[in-house]
């Protein structure tokens, strides 16, 4: 049985690093068949660590649940199986063709309402930040006409 540590550095470089450098390639040599293949890969790779964050909850003391992820990483990136391809073409694609409109709307939505609050915070933390600045120039002016009058 591997560790989570294990896990996580053997996800790190061949779950993400060793696609990233292949997806680098392939936009460097502008080769549209192996940009298509990893950005299919990107797309699985981010459902799956969405997904792993709320499997892990529940499933991390199973046995071997490690080794089932990690199995299920190599078949994503393994160039043989094509297994990125495979559930991107048969499940992912699907689900946000069907999917599309709501997606975008929720998005349009909350980019609107993360823009408002950011602003909100922005704004208090500026009134805030001068509130500060104008207390300790208000005091060190009264420290300074205490020490003359001493």
């Amino acid at each position: 049985m591997i560790t989570a540590l294990v896990y996580r550095l053997l996800v790190l470089t061949g779950g993400t690093l060793y696609p990233a450098y292949q997806s680098y390639k392939a936009v460097k040599n502008k080769d549209v068949k192996e940009y298509v293949r990893w950005m299919m890969y990107w797309i699985v790779f981010a459902v799956y660590i969405a997904a792993e964050t709320i499997c892990d909850m529940f499933f991390s003391w199973f046995p071997f649940y490690y080794e089932a992820k990690l199995i299920l990483i190599i078949y994503l990136v393994n160039p043989w199986s094509r297994g990125s391809s495979a559930l991107y073409r048969n499940w992912v694609h699907p689900w946000l063709v069907n999917h599309e409109r709501e997606i975008d709307r929720l998005l349009d939505s909350s980019k609107s309402k993360f823009y408002n609050q950011f602003t909100k915070l922005f704004s208090r933390g500026l009134i805030f930040a001068r509130d500060v600045v104008a207390t300790a120039a208000i005091r060190s002016s009264e420290l300074n006409s205490s020490q003359k009058i001493d």
